[in-house]
């Protein structure tokens, strides 16, 4: 059984920053990308930040030059920086990994809220 579990959520002012973690577990064999969706009220899901396993990341336009996505392998662990949020940002993100156990597949957490208010 794989989990993936986030912490490092929370109400943030306009142009503070934060650090999302996502640790995944289980019978794991390989993780060949890991990223951060999110999901605002009203809207649908959406990338924000991806990274292989090989380093090589993807970032929405909307959070380029803002956000910074970074794993660890050894520690099959995704860490999202979140530098000069704007309300926005305001969402729940969700951590994402296309992995393989006993089978090739793709995983989720159970989110996180990221409120950016004054």
């Amino acid at each position: 059984q794989v989990q993936l579990v986030e912490s490092g959520g929370g109400l943030v002012q306009p142009g503070g920053s934060l650090r999302l973690s996502c640790a995944a577990s289980g019978s794991i064999l390989s993780i060949y990308v890991m990223g951060w969706y999110r999901q605002a009220p009203g809207k649908q899901r959406e990338l924000v930040a991806a990274i292989t396993a090989g380093g090589s990341t993807n970032y929405a336009d909307s959070v380029k030059g803002r956000f910074t996505i970074s794993r660890v392998n050894a520690k099959n662990t995704v860490y999202l920086q979140m530098n000069s949020l704007k309300p926005e940002d305001t969402a729940v993100y969700y951590c994402n990994a296309y992995l393989t156990t006993t089978t090739r597949g793709e995983y989720w957490g159970q989110g996180t809220q990221v409120t950016v208010s004054s």
